[in-house]
């Protein structure tokens, strides 16, 4: 009995300095660790599923079907019926130009408008029926053109209520007995008016687009219709300020193709270089907004640069105000596991990331399906291109896997 007390206390002993040394070891590690991370801190990723893109930022040139709109009186200015972005008809009014004498005309006008309107209030022999009526449209229009702050409209609204009034003051001249001064008032209007349209110039729509009044003298040059003369420098020869609004014109109006327009780009990348008419591509412009774009024209300049015209088929009012804008031409994108290109290691031509759990790391082998500066967009191989790799099923069943919310290391080493 006492030899077997012994042997326990002996296997007691061994049981404690065995635990001595275990915890012993852990300490060592767990002190070797944080040295390590003092003298050489290790950061961290955490796999997410996100997208990249190999995109370039540049300025382009706006192109437009678009055709100039002028009459002869240019010089004494227009009166815009159409407003600027109104989508016109063929054979639509767009805008007039002012005739000779107009603005003593106009006045005379509405001082007699004014004599009308007193002369109304002094009338009380007339039929309620037509009057009120009268009266009616005349409150919708005045309340429309307190509802609106465009200037076009409201000269629109204005010339209605002028109308109603003029009937008003008509029904009333014919059928009130003292309607005679009533009646002199509206025939000398009438004169005013005929003299004011006669000598008028109406300027209509040639075909259907959009009316613009932004005129920078360069409708002509970049048109869709001469592509072939684009060059980089004619295009620098503008002296075009990027982002720079397009002034308002007072001779001219222009009709613009509302369906598409284009965008001239000169570049020097890879990208530019491999790319072909009709690829498809996206651009980001400068509010921000991502439209699809397809490559319509592209030629090789004298200096290895290339000009490519892009066709997009949206924003195409916003446009209108701008000549010369800056964008991001996205080439291509890819979505999937997104990690730092610094996470990356290379070894005999196959990449792997290390993963880092509870401190315990592993190198997982990966394969990048699409890199730009930064980022890369990863997957596994798959247990088919690892047998193909010459990989065995005992190693292809054991291997280790990345997937979302992993912890890998930047920087490893």
């Amino acid at each position: 009995m006492k030899k077997i007390k012994f042997n326990k206390r002996i296997d007691k002993n061994k049981i404690k300095k065995i635990i001595i040394l275990v915890v012993l070891i852990i300490l060592i590690i767990f002190l070797y660790n944080i040295v390590k991370l003092i003298i050489k801190p290790t950061d961290t990723f955490m796999v997410e599923n996100g997208s990249i893109y190999i995109e370039e930022s540049n300025v382009g040139y706006i192109i437009r079907d678009e055709i100039l709109i002028q009459g002869e009186n240019y010089k004494n200015g227009i009166s815009q019926i159409k407003s600027e972005g109104e989508k016109v008809a063929k054979g639509d009014p767009i805008f007039r130009y002012y005739s000779n004498n107009e603005e003593k005309l106009i006045q005379n006008i509405a001082e007699l408008d004014e004599k009308i309107q007193e002369a109304l209030e002094e009338q009380n022999n007339v039929f309620p029926g037509d009057i009120k009526l009268l009266d009616k449209q005349i409150e919708e229009k005045i309340a429309q053109m307190r509802e609106t702050n465009d200037l076009n409209s409201i000269k629109e609204y204005k010339k209605y209520v002028n109308e109603y009034m003029l009937k008003k003051a008509k029904i009333v001249g014919e059928l009130s007995p003292s309607g005679s001064y009533l009646k002199k008032l509206i025939n000398q209007r009438s004169k005013y008016e005929e003299q004011l349209n006669s000598g008028s110039e109406y300027v209509s729509a040639t075909r259907s687009g959009i009316v613009s009044y932004k005129i920078d003298g360069l409708e002509n040059t970049l048109n869709p219709s001469k592509f072939d003369n684009l060059s980089e420098e004619l295009l620098n020869s503008f002296k075009l300020k990027t982002g720079q609004i397009i002034g308002t014109n007072n001779e001219s109006a222009k009709i613009v193709n509302n369906f598409n327009c284009y965008i001239a780009v000169v570049l020097n990348s890879e990208q530019a270089k491999n790319a072909n008419i009709n690829d498809s591509v996206k651009l980001r412009l400068a509010n921000n907004n991502d439209v699809d774009a397809t490559i319509e024209y592209k030629a090789t300049q004298d200096n290895n640069n290339i000009i490519v015209v892009f066709k997009i088929n949206k924003y195409i009012e916003e446009l209108i105000n701008y000549r010369k804008i800056s964008l991001d031409i996205i080439w291509s994108s890819s979505s999937g596991l997104k990690v730092p290109n610094s996470s990356i290691l290379e070894e005999n031509e196959l990449k792997y990331v290390v993963r880092n759990r509870a401190g315990y790391t592993d190198k997982i082998m990966i394969k990048v399906l699409k890199q730009n500066e930064k980022y890369s967009i990863i997957e596994n191989y798959t247990t088919e291109e690892l047998k193909n790799m010459g990989y065995e099923a005992k190693e292809i069943y054991s291997r280790k896997i990345i997937t979302i919310y992993d912890e890998i290391l930047l920087n490893p080493t």
